[in-house]
């Protein structure tokens, strides 16, 4: 009894030093696995001294303990500079790098957000840093510049963000560029000139002035205006026989589509002469629309005056059918007039692909339920299917769930091949509307985004220009005798909010990995 005891003493107390040895091996790899790797960092060129240094630094009310070892690690960043100066430097020299030193607690104070700071942290643990959603990547940007950290160390994602951030303010940019050339009267141009602008405005920009508004409802009122007498000529009540017996349009009617025609005209002259690039004008998509508007009518017009042996020749007859059709084009100028057919038409070029997509999807299901199709009713003696080019017909109606009826299967199999064409159509078609959808949603949010900020901005701007007026009287008598009035360079420059848009436009791209404490100062 008892040498079973101290058989059984003898194995528990193995049995424990065998679970101490594997669980202390176990937890060690598991903390040798966790530590914080020490890549992509340079060589430390601190003392000794600063690599056992410990400072501590208060970031936004949020305190925080580091080690000289880890700061060294980038030593051309503010806190590294900061670790190496803590031992020796005087406190005037280390105020310099902070907002404040407590020289007693030897606590450094930075005015900063304690959030972006976290994120700044990671860059001395993991070598790379990642922004928390929520913070402003142009914020987080200017915290780096502030700590001296290159934007290279930034993780490929946030990039790619703040890239999109950087195109959004450029355009925002630019429509402050575009009001402030409208608000801009600078007397060093010429009356041409002048004259060049004003016109411009009172034909391109309807927000400029009321009559530049009466202008664009007028135009407007005139494409719908041609639209419906285009449409109610071909009604046959409403049209007249000529000497021959011919159908015509009614006479009032073509008076209207005259005086359209003629205002379109005066309109896309006076555009053309305007513009400041004409040749550019002349290939604007935009602009061809407009020309396809016109040209019919004088061709028609020209064609009709060389006389009716011209006119008798089957091509010249089937030429002004075809111009008489081209008069569809006019529609589109409602483009135009609407932000909202802008906005649809931004959408679509930014959906090509889901729309390849899409179209891919419907011609590989048509070529197949096609030819299956085929094959399948060849065994009906009164088969609708002669040849598979014919075939297509019936799968496009029926892949998009049209079903005109003028050509079906007969057969079990075929009526089979039917139902699984038209449920195939249905989710092809509908896999990539979502995405379509979503991108019309984004552009449109957008749009509305950067007109708000970029009205909102010229307001602060002109507030901000009217502060310094005020406060500078000198200034202000400068600026009266001036050209910019109130748009004065120093002015704008000086009203700078908190999302600031430099209207210059010397954004870098961060994906170069230029330091973004020395691109402020390029």
């Amino acid at each position: 009894m008892l040498r079973s005891l101290g058989f059984i003493r003898t194995l528990c107390s193995r049995s424990q030093k065998l679970f101490k040895t594997f669980f202390t091996g176990f937890y060690s790899n598991i903390f040798d696995m966790w530590e914080f790797p020490r890549t992509r960092y340079a060589d430390c060129n601190g003392s000794e001294a600063s690599e056992e240094t410990e400072i501590a630094v208060n970031i936004g009310g949020v305190k925080h303990i580091l080690h000289g070892n880890v700061l060294n690690r980038y030593p051309e960043t503010r806190l590294a500079e900061l670790v190496n100066q803590a031992t020796y430097s005087t406190q005037e020299n280390l105020c310099a790098l902070c907002d404040d030193y407590d020289d007693s607690n030897q606590e450094f104070y930075f005015d900063r957000d304690p959030e972006a700071f976290r994120c700044i942290l990671e860059l001395y643990y993991y070598g790379e840093i990642h922004m928390k959603r929520g913070i402003c990547p142009m914020c987080f940007m200017r915290e780096m510049d502030y700590w001296r950290i290159d934007a290279e160390y930034l993780d490929e994602c946030c990039i790619s963000s703040l890239n999109e951030v950087q195109t959004e303010l450029e355009e925002i940019a630019e429509k402050v560029k575009a009001i402030l050339d409208d608000l801009d009267d600078d007397g060093t141009v010429t009356r041409g000139q002048r004259c060049q602008t004003f016109l411009w405005k009172l034909m391109e920009k309807p927000e400029s002035s009321l009559a530049a508004r009466v202008i664009a409802v007028v135009s407007f009122t005139f494409i719908l205006l041609s639209s419906v007498v285009m449409c109610v000529g071909t009604n046959p009540e409403l049209q007249v026989e000529d000497a021959e017996g011919n159908l015509m349009e009614h006479p009032t009617l073509e008076s209207i589509e005259t005086a359209c025609i003629i205002w379109f005209t005066v309109e896309y002259v006076l555009r053309f002469l305007s513009s400041s690039n004409q040749l550019r004008f002349v290939f604007s998509f935009m602009n061809i629309i407009d020309f396809l508007a016109i040209m019919p009518f004088y061709v028609l017009l020209i064609l009709t005056h060389l006389g009716t042996a011209v006119m008798e020749l089957a091509y010249v007859q089937q030429a002004v059918q075809a111009l008489r059709i081209m008069r569809i084009a006019r529609i589109f100028k409602l483009a135009r007039h609407s932000s909202g057919l802008q906005t649809l038409t931004f959408a679509l070029k930014g959906s090509l692909q889901e729309l390849g997509l899409l179209f891919m999807y419907m011609s590989v299901g048509i070529f197949l339920f096609s030819a299956l199709g085929y094959t399948l009713e060849q065994s009906h003696s009164e088969t609708m299917f002669t040849s598979i080019p014919q075939s297509f017909w019936w799968a496009v109606i029926t892949m998009t769930t049209v079903g005109y009826g003028d050509i079906y299967p007969k057969t079990t199999l075929g009526r089979c091949n039917a139902a699984v064409s038209f449920l195939c159509g249905v989710i092809a078609i509908a896999l990539p509307i979502h995405p379509i959808i979503n991108n019309f949603v984004i552009v449109y949010s957008k749009q509305r985004v950067l007109e708000t900020a970029a009205k909102h901005e010229i307001e602060l701007m002109a507030l901000r220009a009217q502060e310094e007026k005020q406060e500078c009287p000198k200034a202000e008598r400068t600026a009266s005798a001036g050209t910019r009035s109130v748009w004065d360079s120093t002015a704008v420059s000086a009203s700078q909010s908190d999302t600031y848009i430099p209207l210059l436009g010397v954004t870098a791209d961060v994906s170069k990995g230029q330091p973004a404490h020395k691109r402020k100062h390029n």
